[in-house]
């Protein structure tokens, strides 16, 4: 079994820091950086990937509102083509900022707020996923369980590798529950280990009124802002390897090789 195991990083902001990011890319297989609009600055973004390119981690756009101030959590109502803008805006920052350090961009990521809408929304995937394909048609998109992504990633050419988010609740959908309810976020390391070793040995999450939901993710997800965020990371990858998994970034897993 191949699993990636990723987290976002690059969530500060001028000289406030957010996570543990050099701790965390020597556990990881990948990462998601934030492109400036829910956190994240240039000098950030340049950091964050060249280190992971010193430890072989790939790297991929996480987009999201123009929303510093509420961290990217808060919902906007912004004309889908102004958000399609967006989103080509940052994939373009993280696509050249790696270029010029050498790294490449591999994936992206729909950030908080925008992830969750997008994920709801067949509309919205349709025109977003649609301004990716148009970006470069071989990053692959990395989400959560969401049959709007999933449909429009088809639509448009994309690949898309499922992800599991270690410590947030899902519906019976897949989809992630809003964070303001009780249980949506996952905070005792205990049972997150326990959910991730249920998924990885039976395939089932357990969804957030209790109903068994049956999963096979590319990859694990860990939130680098979360207390705790390098242990958990650390005991994700302790688990994996347990039931002798191997983490490898989404990119070079067979099933997500691009033709040549």
């Amino acid at each position: 079994m191949e699993i990636d195991l990723n987290a976002d990083l690059g969530e500060g902001f001028g000289p406030w820091r957010m996570g543990d990011d050099e701790a965390l890319l020597d556990v990881l297989s990948s990462a998601n950086i934030a492109c400036g609009f829910h956190a994240g600055d240039p000098v950030i973004m340049e950091r964050t990937v060249e280190s992971a390119l010193a430890k072989g981690v790939d790297v991929g756009a996480h987009v999201g509102f123009p929303d510093l101030q509420g961290f990217g959590r808060r919902v906007m109502r912004i004309d889908p083509g102004e958000i399609a803008a967006m989103v080509t805006y940052q994939l373009g920052a993280l696509a050249g900022i790696a270029r010029s350090v050498g790294h490449r961009m591999t994936h992206m990521s729909f950030h908080g707020a925008l992830g969750n809408m997008t994920a709801a929304d067949d509309a919205l995937a349709d025109r977003l996923v649609e301004a990716v394909a148009r970006f470069d048609r071989d990053l692959i998109i990395v989400s959560s369980t969401s049959h709007a992504i999933e449909t429009a990633a088809a639509c448009h050419g994309l690949r898309v590798a499922t992800t599991f988010l270690a410590d947030r609740a899902c519906d019976a959908a897949g989809l992630l529950v809003p964070r303001g309810l009780p249980g949506a976020v996952i905070h005792d390391e205990a049972m997150v280990l326990q959910r991730v070793r249920r998924l990885l040995r039976e395939g089932i999450v357990l969804a957030h009124d209790g109903q068994p939901l049956a999963m096979r993710p590319d990859s694990i997800l860990v939130h680098g802002d979360t207390p705790g965020a390098v242990s958990l990371a650390r005991a994700i990858r302790r688990e994996i390897e347990a039931a002798d998994g191997r983490v490898v970034p989404v990119s070079r897993m067979a099933a997500f090789q691009v033709a040549t």
